[in-house]
């Protein structure tokens, strides 16, 4: 018996429990392989697919996974110049699929995000017809105000450096509450609920995932 893989099986059933009653759609793997082979199954082939920035979406192969398939995909890396690329984030509210990440979720069923430019969670709420939030374990915490601990000081900070930010919390490591032209904190969201039940679908991985 794997003591961790027990812990984690029954933390995420009891979040899955709670995001059931908000209409929230939730699914546990045990690993990232198990993960992409229900991908498979789950979405069907010549679906229009769009995600957004997220490095557990990286990490877990995701996004190898939908450019190889079958799919018809609105890539943002593939974007030429700044204008195409905010057409491709007002094309995804269309998409069948969007695919996320998330920089915290709670253990009474609430995804907590904070973004930059909005396109994330703005397609999390509205326009695409399912949502698919994709974590590790890691992200999960006991209430709010651990969530928003856990993005303020830890998720934002690092996304700013990998994204070569110019932002008070580069260098203290936590956030500032800044408004420099550099912050990626510009929209709070929590998603306590969904209003079409299973719209949005959130696959939990046994993994340490992203920031």
């Amino acid at each position: 018996m794997d003591a961790k893989n027990v812990y984690n099986t029954v933390i995420a059933e009891k979040v899955i429990c709670n995001f059931e009653q908000g209409g929230i759609e939730g699914h546990y793997f045990e690993n990232t392989k198990l993960m992409l082979t229900f991908l498979k199954d789950f979405i069907p082939v010549g679906s229009l697919v769009a995600w957004g920035g997220s490095m557990t979406l990286d990490a877990t192969g995701v996004l190898e996974f939908l450019r190889k398939g079958k799919y018809k995909v609105l890539d943002r890396e593939a974007a030429e110049n700044p204008e195409k690329l905010i057409k491709l984030y007002m094309d995804s509210f269309s998409a069948d699929y969007y695919f996320t990440g998330a920089n915290a979720i709670t253990m009474d069923g609430k995804i907590v995000n904070i973004d930059g430019r909005g396109n994330r969670v703005a397609a999390m709420t509205f326009g695409p017809k399912n949502v698919i939030v994709i974590a590790g374990v890691n992200k999960i915490v006991a209430n709010e105000q651990e969530a928003m601990s856990r993005v303020k000081n830890c998720a934002a900070p690092l996304n700013a450096i990998r994204l070569s930010k110019k932002a008070p919390c580069v260098s203290s490591g936590k956030c500032e509450d800044c408004f420099d032209a550099g912050c990626i904190c510009s929209y709070t969201v929590i998603t306590r609920r969904s209003p079409v039940k299973g719209r949005i679908k959130v696959f939990l991985v046994g993994e340490n995932l992203g920031y």
